[in-house]
């Protein structure tokens, strides 16, 4: 007998994909964006950084997130630890709200440039550290690699970040058998497209090696992810690389693709970790007491 519960799963997925690929544009009014919203506790243009933390932190939300929803964990982490911390919101596609990161990855680069540079400017900083989750942990490649970013930046931290790709764990491979689907998520949703395994984004983006001189990178990735797949494809190589399977730090930890950037405290001790290394504490399952 097939395995029917294999085939649907994906189909699902694909339709899904396609659904959003083919959503009518709407007039709505937009989410408030993080800086309408500093009162939150972030996005604060006065805020200095200290001696301690001397580095502005920029959050970088993933596919259909945006500045507000996808750090509100973290965001309030950081900041009650002495960090500056700043979100932005990338890859709007005209007449669809509340849900970003879905433009091309070489335009959203360069809005990530420009917003690194407004950062940089208030607080007085020299460099910035960058936290992705998902494409918000791949597409800062594009803009150290290409348009001068490791020369403002420090670190970057992904969180299971689409470093390589994705296969959708299957969900790629059916898009052969779909003849048409592949040219809508190029037109309607070019971010997604830009994240399949294989494409001439990520193929530009990791030839002649994964990172550029100058920038510690760290990856943090989750065993239980069903969206970046294989997950040890979102791990990097090259100098200045740290690759963490949260599992080998916590056993008990079965966060997936979004529990791990919203509110997995075992990440966020990780995160701060990759921040100031040089004050780093073990992390285990009891950090998420932290």
């Amino acid at each position: 007998m097939l395995p029917w519960n294999r085939v649907f799963r994906p189909l699902a997925a694909l339709l899904l994909a396609v659904a959003v690929a083919l959503v009518p544009t709407v007039t709505a009014t937009a989410a408030p964006t993080a800086d309408a919203r500093s009162g939150s506790g972030w996005n604060d243009y006065t805020c200095e950084p200290s001696a301690a933390h001397p580095r502005p932190v920029v959050l970088v939300h993933g596919t259909f997130g945006n500045s507000v929803d996808n750090w509100l964990g973290l965001a309030p982490y950081l900041k009650n630890r002495g960090y500056c911390v700043f979100s932005l919101d990338y890859g709007q596609l005209p007449g669809v709200p509340l849900f970003n990161g879905l433009g091309p990855v070489e335009k959203s680069a360069g809005q990530l440039a420009a917003y690194v540079d407004k950062v940089l400017t208030a607080t007085g900083a020299a460099e910035t550290d960058l936290v992705g989750h998902s494409q918000g942990g791949m597409m800062p490649r594009y803009y150290l690699k290409f348009l001068g970013g490791a020369d403002k930046v420090n670190a970057l931290v992904g969180i299971a970040p689409s470093n390589h790709g994705t296969t959708l764990s299957g969900l790629t491979r059916l898009l052969p058998y779909f003849p048409g689907v592949e040219d809508l998520l190029n037109e309607h949703t070019p971010a997604l497209a830009d994240q399949i395994v294989g494409s001439d984004v990520l193929t530009r983006l990791n030839a002649g090696g994964d990172t550029v001189p100058g920038v510690r990178y760290t990856v943090l990735a989750t065993k239980y992810d069903e969206v970046v797949t294989p997950y040890r494809s979102q791990f990097l190589d090259g100098p200045g690389v740290r690759n963490v399977l949260l599992q080998d730090l916590c056993p008990l930890d079965f966060s997936e693709h979004l529990a791990i950037g919203l509110f997995d405290r075992i990440a966020f001790h990780e995160v701060t970790n990759a921040l100031d290394p040089a004050h780093a504490t073990p992390t285990t399952c009891a950090s998420v007491f932290g």
